[in-house]
């Protein structure tokens, strides 16, 4: 049994959307979906749109187009990449995701790309 780790699900968001909501909500259900099984496995995941859209709200922003989602999004989640123990990479393409991805690596963050290379904890 390894140490409980603190996962950050990274994956697309916006990308593939042409900016629906319905889409972007799909993206976001996708990411949320990897929540569960790795609770199961023994750690905690998160999804930087978590903390992000409280912060956005603060600040004045009500959208995806609103300059200060723009303005936050991607530091909420580098912040909280800082505290992750390692990172789950989902498939699609995502330039923000790529980006936490070579963040991750500089930061030595343990990188998985599927559910089954996560460890049991």
């Amino acid at each position: 049994m390894g140490t409980p780790l603190l996962i950050l699900i990274s994956g697309p968001y916006l990308s593939g959307t042409n900016g629906e909501e319905s889409a972007i909500a799909a993206n976001l259900q996708r990411m949320e979906d990897y929540a569960f099984p790795i609770y199961k496995k023994g750690h905690l995941a998160v999804v930087g749109e978590w903390f992000a859209w409280p912060i956005i709200r603060q600040a004045g922003g009500d959208s995806h187009s609103s300059p200060h989602f723009n303005e936050y999004q991607y530091p909420v989640a580098h912040r909280l990449l800082e505290k992750c123990d390692a990172v789950l990479r989902i498939p699609g393409a995502s330039r923000g995701a790529d980006l936490e991805m070579e963040k991750a690596r500089a930061m030595g963050k343990r990188i998985f790309m599927n559910l089954e290379e996560i460890p049991e904890a």
